[in-house]
């Protein structure tokens, strides 16, 4: 069943077309990825079902109702002045829950990423990965049905980002949201998604559709498979395919 999907949608900015015709279609509980050259309308298709944006052409289909939607950018997006806790329990305070309510939830939340014990410490006081943790835990306190996130390990060492791609695989086998992920890094899509849309160049176009083998979470060593590598090489194919197209 699809959660949320995007339909022929096409967007035109003063500068011209950034987007399109493009079509996606989410199941419950489906990882996506979404890869392609710079500038050809990644973040733009996350906007347009994060509801941030509206296409000039095409139809895009969401997830209805308050908190079924979140989004994690590629700078935490923290509030400085906020604590933790604080930032993770703020889109439940502002849906009206109760404030003791929102604060057991947001501590639960902070525990399912690692951080608890770091309920009181602000953004400043945090690494760029416990930060990305925070928005992490915000993202998913609502347990929405449709998770969206754009580049947020883009920022992030080597080592940091891997321990936060098994992080969102684990959470995701905990609550089972559909996911649409934005990376420019063809071993992270392979690694973190059940399937990848390759884009062409901007305005991007669907250049094709790898369906990736393996459980997931992923188990120890997946990244040294012969399918794994396999499935990197023809996304990176087709990559370089859609950038010629």
């Amino acid at each position: 069943m699809s959660i949320a999907a995007l339909r022929d949608v096409g967007v035109d900015y003063p500068r011209g077309a950034a987007l399109g015709p493009f079509s996606l279609e989410i199941g419950a509980g489906e990882i996506v990825a979404l890869v392609g050259p710079s500038g050809c309308g990644k973040s733009t298709a996350l906007r347009l079902l994060a509801g941030l944006e509206a296409p000039t052409r095409g139809e895009v289909v969401r997830a209805a109702g308050r908190g079924e939607t979140a989004v994690v950018f590629q700078a935490p997006t923290l509030a400085p002045w906020l604590s933790a806790r604080a930032n993770t329990a703020l889109p439940l305070e502002l849906a009206g829950a109760p404030r003791a309510a929102a604060v057991q939830r947001a501590d639960l939340a902070l525990a399912r990423v690692g951080l608890a014990g770091a309920e009181q410490a602000r953004p400043a006081q945090l690494s760029g990965g416990m930060a990305m943790r925070v928005s992490l835990a915000r993202a998913l306190v609502t347990e929405p049905k449709l998770l969206l996130l754009d580049e947020p390990f883009a920022a992030l060492d080597e080592i940091t980002r891997r321990a936060l791609a098994d992080d969102v695989l684990k959470l995701w086998a905990d609550i089972r949201p559909a996911i649409v992920f934005v990376t420019h890094n063809v071993e992270e899509a392979v690694y973190m998604a059940s399937s990848v849309v390759v884009m062409t160049h901007g305005p991007g176009r669907t250049a094709g559709e790898i369906t990736v083998a393996g459980p997931v979470p992923r188990p120890p060593g997946y990244r040294t498979t012969e399918a794994f590598r396999a499935t990197v090489e023809a996304v990176s194919q087709t990559l370089a395919q859609g950038m010629a197209a």
